[in-house]
């Protein structure tokens, strides 16, 4: 992280319940993420963790529960988050530089080919988008993003539809980004390497609860075949492949040399 003060907004998640019918999507998620730190979500599929993205980025109302940063409303820093999507949704019949533009006013493109260059996709600028790979369409819709100079950054499994090469190395460009600017960051993805790969902590979700948490120590650049992110990667699948708890969690202490974990929701970020 730069050595200014990040510009990253904090975020608390509390009593989160979110109902579809009959069924509980999310259940009394409570949630500490400091300024300008990145966690993963992960969780099997249909666990509601893209719930709880979609409910933080303010396109879902949460039945129960508040989400604030600092001591307002998230709802009130609307303008400074950004939510990136697995789909990279550019209007075709747009150029790329006037996707990342849009919504800008005059002194878009200047801003956009700055975004564009952040990405290393300046020279594409007046390209059409159907002529562009899946990685770089994804790189267009990175750079719509900050161009907004977001303090925080959601992205829904964005790298999904990759090829594995061009995953890391939109993996890298990520940590890149996110580490000269700051912002906080929040990823959904169904990759425990990929999350192991970029956040500081990972947040397992349970049929709509917070079942782990553990701390990702490593340094970056982190190399995928270190011990202590194999380590971390094997914690996380046994907590996912395992059959989930059928009460309520307990904590459990890390041993020495192993990632911090806990079993419950975080009732205060340390």
């Amino acid at each position: 992280m730069s050595a200014t003060t990040p510009i990253g907004l904090p975020l608390t998640l509390r009593g989160i319940g979110k109902h579809y019918g009959d069924s509980a999507v999310l259940r009394s998620i409570d949630l500490d993420i400091a300024p300008g730190q990145c966690v993963a979500v992960v969780g099997r599929s249909g666990c509601g963790k893209s719930t709880l993205l979609r409910v933080i980025a303010g396109l879902e109302a949460a039945d129960t529960g508040t989400v604030a940063s600092g001591h307002a409303p998230l709802a009130t820093q609307r303008d400074a988050v950004r939510l990136m999507f697995q789909d990279a949704r550019l209007l075709p019949w747009k150029r790329v530089i006037d996707n990342v533009a849009l919504g800008l006013g005059r002194a878009g493109r200047a801003q956009a080919q700055a975004a564009l260059d952040a990405v290393g996709l300046g020279p594409r600028a007046g390209d059409w988008p159907g002529t562009l790979s899946g990685g770089q369409r994804q790189r267009v819709a990175l750079a719509r993003a900050l161009v907004h100079r977001p303090r925080l950054l959601l992205l829904d499994e964005p790298l999904g539809a990759l090829d594995a090469l061009t995953r890391i190395e939109m993996q890298q460009l990520i940590v890149q980004l996110w580490r000269q600017h700051g912002f906080t960051l929040v990823l959904v993805t169904h990759d425990v390497a990929e999350a192991s790969a970029l956040a500081d902590r990972i947040v397992v979700i349970e049929h709509g609860q917070i079942g782990l948490e553990v701390a990702v120590p490593a340094p970056h650049p982190r190399l995928p075949g270190a011990p202590a992110m194999a380590a971390i990667q094997a914690q996380v699948l046994s907590r996912l492949l395992g059959p989930p708890s059928s009460g309520a969690p307990a904590a459990a202490a890390a041993q020495p040399g192993t990632a911090a974990q806990v079993d419950k929701p975080l009732r205060r970020f340390a």
